[in-house]
């Protein structure tokens, strides 16, 4: 499996997430940062050299899964590569299949270890293009963060919102609505939001898809195993729980103290 990453420049260095930087060590400097890093897509060539790298182990199949388009460049930028791709290799046996997840983080990844498991279980290529296509849609995603303030800056909350939101001391709770990131939710502390999450699993889970879940932090690992217990114990969940640390360019927006949840829908 290939990784185009995604870059992260703080003060005027640029990274590529999680292979240059650490997920520790950005949320140790975070607080610290005058201004907020900018973030920006993997490059075309990124995947490019992905493919020409496995087609000389011998692959001919790619399927590539982006973050959604509307919250990333990295489908379009895969997209732009598929086509150069053809246009330098007009016959090839080469199959490529761009996948816009409409998910953003471990939603995208929720996808990617489903595939991989249906690959383990001899499905085809076009068996993996069908199901992404078809249940993309269904990946339930929710996130709640510790503090508004990255939101405001990036753009992703109203400055009026995020005062009341702070005043009151609630989290919202946001899920992925045609693409893009938009709150569902106010809890009222961390116990309360935690308790959304759970009570959305029992009624949205589809069971016979969801054999796994993915609960996502940025800087609070002991949030996300509270979570997971729940899940275990008042969802009565049996199959596995990945607790996965969220990428620096995601956690550039999330902020401190955010965790996320995946699972697939009815």
């Amino acid at each position: 499996m290939g990784l185009a990453p995604l870059n992260i420049t703080i003060e005027g260095v640029t990274y590529r997430d999680k292979i240059d930087l650490s997920a520790d060590e950005f949320f140790e400097r975070l607080p610290h940062l005058k201004e907020l890093p900018t973030t920006s897509m993997p490059s075309p060539e990124s995947y490019l050299n992905i493919i020409d790298q496995a087609r000389g182990e011998g692959y001919t199949e790619f399927l590539c899964i982006c973050m959604s388009s509307g919250t990333s460049g990295s489908y379009q930028s895969a997209v732009l590569a598929k086509e150069l791709f053809y246009e330098q290799h007009p016959i090839s046996n080469v199959k490529i299949h761009v996948v816009d997840s409409l998910s953003m983080s471990q939603g995208s990844g929720w996808l990617i270890i489903k595939s991989a498991q249906l690959l383990e279980e001899n499905a085809t290529f076009e068996e993996l293009v069908a199901f992404n296509e078809s249940h993309k849609k269904k990946v339930k995603h929710f996130l709640c963060v510790d503090n508004l303030k990255n939101l405001i800056k990036s753009g992703r909350l109203s400055n009026t919102g995020a005062f009341v939101g702070s005043l009151l001391r609630v989290k919202p709770v946001m899920s992925m609505k045609n693409g893009k990131g938009a709150i569902v939710a106010k809890a009222r502390g961390t116990n309360k939001a935690l308790k959304y999450y759970v009570d959305e699993f029992i009624k949205r889970n589809q069971a016979d898809l969801t054999n796994f879940i993915i609960i996502g932090y940025s800087s609070n690992i002991e949030i996300a195993r509270q979570l997971k217990e729940r899940m275990e114990t008042q969802a009565n969940f049996k199959g596995l729980i990945y607790l996965m640390q969220m990428g620096v360019v995601v956690g550039t927006h999330v902020g401190l103290g955010g965790v996320s949840m995946f699972f697939m829908e009815k």
